[in-house]
């Protein structure tokens, strides 16, 4: 496994469509790997595979740093609800904006062996999977901020209590 390079905006490679993936291949599986960890290492809750600068349909996801979800050739299916919050992206660092996504989402995909399954999530999850199907087709969350983008507050370890 490996931490890949994370593709930032203005990176062409973000803003075309990705390929259905038709076989599990060993380099699929070392992709898949090497995304979860790139993930973890960047403390996201999300991440596609064109933002590693792979054209394929795989995004992986945990917004709970216990439940990794992966997703081939994802498509949403249910949308309901409505919800409003803040959003950042891991190739748009140190940048964030208030977006609208569905507060329910139901996506249909497969799973490491390319067995179809159905996965819902609400809240995190259901913009989790919106933000990130996104990426599939070439789109950044930045095309849907509602305002201007926010700087990030740098952490400061000041600021945690024990």
């Amino acid at each position: 496994m490996a931490i890949r390079t994370i593709r930032e905006i203005g990176d062409p490679v973000l803003n075309k469509v990705s390929k259905e993936v038709k076989e599990i291949t060993p380099r699929i599986n070392e992709l898949i790997d090497d995304m979860f960890e790139t993930m973890y290492e960047a403390n996201g809750v999300g991440l596609a595979a064109p933002q590693v600068g792979i054209l394929k349909r795989i995004v992986v996801i945990d917004t709970t740093g216990e439940d990794p979800i992966l997703l081939i050739n994802p498509k949403i299916v249910e949308v309901r609800g409505e919800q409003t919050g803040n959003e950042g992206c891991l190739s748009v660092p140190g940048k964030t904006g208030i977006v609208t996504r569905p507060n329910y989402v139901k996506v249909v995909a497969q799973d490491e062996n390319l067995q179809t399954f159905e996965i819902e999530g609400e809240e995190l999850l259901a913009r989790a999977f919106c933000h990130e199907l996104e990426h599939l087709d070439g789109h950044l969350y930045v095309e849907k901020v509602e305002g201007d983008l926010m700087d990030v507050e740098p952490y400061d370890d000041d600021d945690y209590e024990e």
